[in-house]
């Protein structure tokens, strides 16, 4: 069975991530997975070593991709555009919808005209996000599929496997705080910074690593803000790490006794929340879904009230100065995403789905496909 994904943002972020470990489950069960992206911000490096990736925003180069290819299944994640080469294509194979945009007026260009192309299913990340997308869709059935992590790929690495010598360096006698991901306003960075200031006007042993964000719309703001407020020494920004890198960060921030933060004011999913969790790293964030469904507030995390810079900082601090509390965090957030978010656990969904639809749909040739 071969499968495209269309979506236009080639991001290093937790769509591509999730895809990423889809695809290599996918492969076991003989299904070849494809990607077309219309604009690359900086993803490439993460999905060109597991499947073809296809760049390109020319209607004819994109028509003909999918008219060359056979394709069993088409999956269109948030992208509009998409309906209208399907159709120009005129494939006639099953077409599966992925939701993943967590803002209502965002979401609805991507779902409001099919162009005569009718989904067999929408795919939610998030009982969050199926509430969402119900207030805009009720004919068609919305199935929620949890984003999967890699566990053999991101784990609490043993401290002789760590490469303490690739950047970012940890400092001594200093604990962790990592924020992982874009530079906007969703994710809310503004609110990282002035937790960053209470933390610098309280304590001296807390150092905050900012993990990406090289071509996020809001990078250079952030950047003449850091200066601004003086928080160059506390706040520590690396734009580029390579994503085979990251479980050695995560496990700096284990080390560390520290813990990873995110500010974000809305999600769908949020990969970086499973991601530190398997590799036993606790996580506070703000006590909203779909966030609630992930982490377990007191048990591999804790959640703060709203966007409230105190509650956030004091979360942080129950976790770094408390040892006993960590490594209980560090063991529950393990088996936490092992038992509910390891890829082998919810690409099965994934798996079974397209089963069902490739076998009870005819392919663009007009068999049934069937691998």
């Amino acid at each position: 069975m071969k499968v495209l994904v269309i979506w236009r943002l080639l991001t290093v972020g937790g769509v591509n991530a999730g895809w990423r470990n889809r695809s290599i489950y996918f492969k076991k069960y003989g299904i070849e997975t494809e990607f077309l992206y219309t604009t690359d911000h900086g993803g490439l490096h993460i999905m060109q070593d597991v499947a073809p990736v296809y760049l390109t925003k020319e209607d004819e180069k994109i028509i003909k991709i999918i008219k060359k290819n056979g394709y069993d299944a088409i999956v269109v994640v948030d992208t509009g555009a998409a309906y209208k080469w399907i159709k120009k294509a005129k494939y006639k194979g099953p077409v599966i919808v992925e939701a993943r945009t967590p803002e209502l007026i965002k979401l609805i260009p991507h779902l409001k005209n099919f162009r005569n192309v009718e989904p067999l299913t929408i795919i939610v990340p998030s009982q969050y996000q199926k509430r969402l997308v119900s207030i805009l869709i009720d004919t068609i059935p919305i199935e929620v599929i949890y984003n999967g992590v890699d566990t053999t790929f991101f784990r609490a690495l043993p401290k002789e496997e760590i490469d303490f010598n690739s950047t970012p360096i940890v400092p001594n006698d200093k604990k962790i705080v990592a924020y992982i991901g874009r530079l906007d306003k969703r994710k809310n960075w503004p609110m990282l910074l002035e937790i960053a200031k209470k933390i610098k006007s309280e304590r001296d042993d807390i150092e905050i690593w900012v993990i990406g964000g090289a071509q996020s719309v809001q990078r250079e703001e952030f950047a003449a803000k850091r200066e601004e407020e003086q928080l160059t020494d506390i706040v520590k920004w690396f734009p580029v790490i390579p994503y085979q890198q990251m479980p050695h960060v995560y496990a700096k921030v284990r080390e560390s006794g520290g813990c990873t933060l995110a500010t974000t004011r809305s999600e769908s999913f949020g990969n970086t929340f499973i991601e530190s969790m398997i590799c036993g790293v606790p996580v506070v964030a703000s006590k909203m879904m779909p966030i609630t469904e992930i982490v377990r507030d007191g048990a591999t995390g804790l959640l703060y009230h709203g966007q409230n810079v105190e509650d956030a900082t004091n979360k942080l601090y129950d976790i770094l100065d408390n040892l006993n509390l960590h490594k209980k965090m560090s063991s529950a957030a393990i088996t936490h995403v092992q038992d509910h978010f390891a890829i082998e656990v919810v690409a099965e969904q994934y798996v079974e789905l397209l089963k069902k639809l490739v076998g009870n749909s005819e392919g663009s040739d007009g068999e049934v496909n069937k691998s």
